[in-house]
């Protein structure tokens, strides 16, 4: 065996670097055929999820695979080698077999124990079958790694230790760590329809939200999903929320008008821009009914036009008409305020005049230009200052209170990698955002349950059987070649017999050739097994050569007899 896994994952590159890393599949299947048509590599698979990428691989040369499977995950990337690399994980034969099997019972999770990664560990499998880049090595390696996925979740606890990336999503949006009471009656809204979309609307079903929207580029899939939902969760309404839950299908165009009704918005598509802008998201906001809190940038409240600012009075009072062309506040009876005497810092005479002279007399003044017009603008100023009162000459500026923010209104869970929501929404008021990037940081002091020991030791234990398979397995085509070179002894002593003895009847014929391959058979069954048990032991390899050697085997019928097994597991369809 000598599998090779290069990877980067959320644990040695930052989230901002996988987002820009990810593949799409038509990125995927071309990374895998690129790799088994480079020299070094025979059977290839991509593990690509919303927080890694690794590419596994049988190869012949450790260096020489590492250098070439670097160089294709940059190449189809559009990373700069030198940029990726400090962020590459290597691991090879039982450190990658070992790597594997804790990606498979969630060890290696942003979330740890989640489930959701035997869903896309059988995926992985079933593209490189597609492919036919995956032979008798990861086909046997990723079987195994999901039977071992599986006896984690049904053997222990692990799924205490920590819940799917939707689940924690939802709790991270809460604020209250009860996600299910918390999204109960509310209006979700899932974009996409992929396994973690599902995974998505069906969580959300089971908390016993009152409505579910699915949109989809592709609408056939979004009308299948929403009637999964329906048929388990509407009409027998029996969720775990014993409710009802409505359920149906828009297309993407729908989306900004079903996001001001939405309450929670999850979206996890495989598109490589942006779904949902800020502007898409302040809209929405500003659309709802009901939402009273400060919007910025001119944004409407409810349809019902812009909003006046929330850190200044209106410019209309009975001192000083409405209309100060630099949007700054008067004060009262004429002063001259200008927010804690800081928004002067910086301003050219023309714009002082500006406001001076519409704190004076209520009108804007246009901007002359040139020199001549600049030097009656420093002289009006001059008169402005003399009947108003002294400009403060402090140009550090005070501490302003922020506004308070809002209680959000709408909740998005950005599940996409790349990302699908504008990072910017994280700063619109009314709006909480959770994605790939806040999960990260608030899981990497995640408290780890008791199970995990007990997984940890089931990985330990299935790396151990797996390399002691791989090894007797590796001997195999020796001991196939050496029982095929016998048959063919057996049959030439036959040969012979009859050419001696041309009127011996068949039966006695069948009775000779019979005990003659008994006798072999009973020479050959100690030393093969025992062969086997010796190969199967760590550094057993060398077992083959000597059996090899003490036969006269031919090397080519050895080659040979590997070579058809590994075709075979190759030309398999997916599992």
């Amino acid at each position: 065996m000598s599998l090779l896994v290069v990877g980067l994952s959320h644990r040695s590159a930052p989230v901002s670097l996988l987002e820009r890393a990810s593949l799409s599949v038509e990125a995927r299947a071309a990374l895998v055929r690129d790799t088994v048509a480079a020299g070094p590599a025979t059977e290839a698979a991509v593990l690509a999820t919303c927080n890694r990428i690794e590419l596994y691989a049988d190869v012949d040369k450790f260096h020489a695979g590492v250098a070439e499977l670097s160089t294709l995950l940059s190449r189809h990337s559009g990373l700069g080698i030198d940029e990726l690399t400090p962020h590459l994980y290597v691991h090879y034969e039982d450190r990658a077999v070992h790597h594997l099997f804790s990606v498979a019972c969630g060890l290696d999770s942003m979330v740890v124990g989640e489930g959701q990664v035997i869903g896309q560990l059988k995926d992985c499998l079933a593209r490189a079958q597609e492919l036919h880049t995956a032979g008798r090595l990861l086909n046997d390696l990723f079987q195994q790694a999901l039977r071992v996925g599986k006896r984690a979740h049904s053997e222990t606890g692990i799924d205490r230790a920590g819940q799917s990336l939707v689940t924690f999503g939802l709790e991270r949006l809460s604020d209250t760590g009860d996600a299910r009471t918390w999204v109960r009656g509310k209006r979700a809204l899932v974009i996409g329809a992929g396994s973690m979309s599902s995974l998505a609307a069906a969580t959300l079903a089971r908390a016993g939200v009152a409505e579910i929207v699915v949109a989809n580029r592709t609408a056939e899939r979004a009308r299948r999903l929403a009637a999964l939902v329906e048929d388990e969760y509407g009409r027998r309404g029996e969720g775990d929320a014993g409710r009802d839950v409505a359920a149906r299908a828009v297309p993407m165009e729908s989306v900004p008008f079903e996001l001001s009704r939405a309450d929670i918005a999850v979206s996890c598509t495989g598109a490589t821009g942006l779904v949902l802008s800020a502007d898409d998201i302040a809209e929405a906001v500003a659309g709802r009914s009901g939402f009273t809190g400060p919007v910025e940038d001119g944004e409407t409240r409810g349809g019902e036009g812009p909003a006046p600012s929330s850190s200044a009075p209106t410019h209309e009072t009975p001192e000083t008409p409405g209309g100060c062309p630099l949007d700054l506040p008067p004060a009262p009876r004429g002063g001259f305020s200008v927010l804690g005497e800081a928004a002067v810092a910086g301003m050219d005479a023309a714009t002082l005049e500006q406001h001076a002279a519409w704190v004076a007399g209520g009108t804007a003044v246009d901007r002359p230009r040139g020199a001549e017009a600049e030097a009656d603008l420093i002289s009006a100023l001059a008169t402005t200052v003399a009947d108003t009162g002294r400009i403060p000459e402090r140009r550090r500026p005070g501490a302003v209170a922020e506004a308070e923010r809002p209680e959000p209104v709408l909740f998005l869970l950005d599940l996409a990698m790349p990302r699908d929501v504008d990072a910017a929404a994280h700063r619109l008021p009314g709006v909480r955002l959770v994605d790939i990037e806040s999960l990260a940081e608030a899981s990497a002091d995640a408290p780890m349950a008791a199970d995990v020991d007990q997984v940890r030791r089931i990985v330990a234990d299935e790396v151990t059987a797996f390399g002691a398979a791989q090894r007797a397995a590796h001997i195999t085509p020796t001991v196939v070649a050496l029982r095929s070179m016998a048959a063919d002894v057996v049959a030439g002593e036959i040969a012979r017999l009859d050419g001696r003895l041309p009127g011996l009847d068949a039966r006695h014929r069948a009775e000779i050739t019979q005990t003659v391959r008994r006798v072999v058979d009973k020479l050959l069954h100690a030393p093969t097994v025992r062969v086997k048990q010796l190969a199967a032991e760590p550094g057993g390899a060398g077992y083959a050569d000597a059996l090899r050697t003490l036969f006269d085997l031919d090397p080519e019928t050895v080659a040979s007899v590997s070579r058809a097994a590994t075709s075979t597991e190759k030309n398999r369809g997916p599992a």
